[in-house]
């Protein structure tokens, strides 16, 4: 970007000195004016439109990602589940061997984080696995503050996670909201106490066929907790913590109810319903704080000055 200011105003300045007509410079100076507030504020645009976002995802591999399907080991991606085609993260079923016998499915990014704005757009497209459960049907989510897959047991269905689910309408006239909250091996503290609930609805309107969604999660730490679908906020809850019931076959050390869930790893959910994710990127909040260092940015919430930079 300074190399192509620099060529253009370089130009202008040549072109200036040369000049012998007073009218003429005055123009030209003029235009070089408008040109350098121009140029400044494409500067200061592009680098707001990119401030601290990261893609998860590099259009062409899973790299950075772990997959983990219940009835197969860590990093198995049976069937070909999860899938870098087109730019996107497609999750199939094609290549299953019967019905869908149970075989979730999660997709997870290899770092952990705490406190954080994540940002993806969705599209549940195709039809229903065979053997599927009903209530899978146009259903999908993104898990977060999850265990390590690397500490789920072979049998396990689903990570100890809070969960942003994502549907689709089913019937016509009957409601179905998408960016609801889903807690497997967990709780949440919604208006005040704990909802006991295994998913809380958001206040979304219902999304049918397979148009693209934009999903935007904001999440405080073990605070609060923020869905967000198309720029609207639907949902927003505090103090995500170990407990209630849903997981299954997980390691009894790993649960420890009542546990407040300050950090933990995202994932992409398959459960039987393909779906596309693209544009998946993530901004973190935490970081250096003081003003007085080369990394500090303004948009961080929590401190970790320890990772200053002089």
């Amino acid at each position: 970007m300074i190399s192509f200011q620099n060529s253009i105003l370089g130009y202008y300045f040549i072109q200036l000195s040369s000049i012998k007509n007073q009218r003429t410079m005055y123009s030209k100076i003029t235009i070089l004016i408008i040109l350098i507030f121009s140029l400044k504020g494409f500067s200061q645009e592009l680098k707001q439109d990119q401030d601290g976002w990261k893609s998860m995802f590099n259009g062409e591999n899973l790299d950075g990602w772990t997959t983990k399907i219940q009835h197969y080991d860590v990093g198995d991606n049976y069937g070909d589940t999860f899938r870098a085609e087109d730019n996107m993260i497609k999750v199939r079923y094609d290549k299953y061997e019967g019905d869908f016998n149970d075989r979730y499915g999660h997709l997870y990014f290899d770092q952990p984080y705490s406190y954080f704005h994540l940002s993806l757009e969705y599209r549940i497209v195709g039809e229903l696995h065979p053997g599927s459960a009903s209530y899978t049907i146009k259903n999908s989510g993104l898990m977060f503050h999850s265990q390590d897959p690397r500490t789920m047991l072979k049998e396990q269905d689903w990570p100890i996670s809070v969960e942003m689910q994502f549907l689709a309408g089913v019937e016509e006239g009957v409601e179905r909201p998408t960016g609801n909250m889903c807690s497997p091996g967990t709780d949440i503290v919604y208006e005040g106490k704990i909802d006991e609930r295994h998913c809380v609805p958001s206040s979304s309107k219902t999304y049918f066929g397979d148009q693209w969604v934009k999903a935007e999660l904001i999440v405080y730490g073990d605070s609060l907790v923020k869905h967000i679908i198309n720029g609207n906020e639907v949902l927003r809850y505090t103090k995500p913590q170990i407990g209630g019931g849903v997981a299954n076959r997980y390691d009894p050390e790993i649960k420890i109810d009542g546990k407040l869930l300050s950090e933990g790893f995202i994932a992409l959910q398959s459960e039987s319903q393909p779906i596309d994710f693209k544009n998946i990127k993530i901004k973190d909040l935490k970081g250096c704080m003081d003003p007085k260092a080369k990394n500090y940015e303004k948009y961080f919430v929590k401190a970790d000055n320890s990772a200053c930079t002089y």
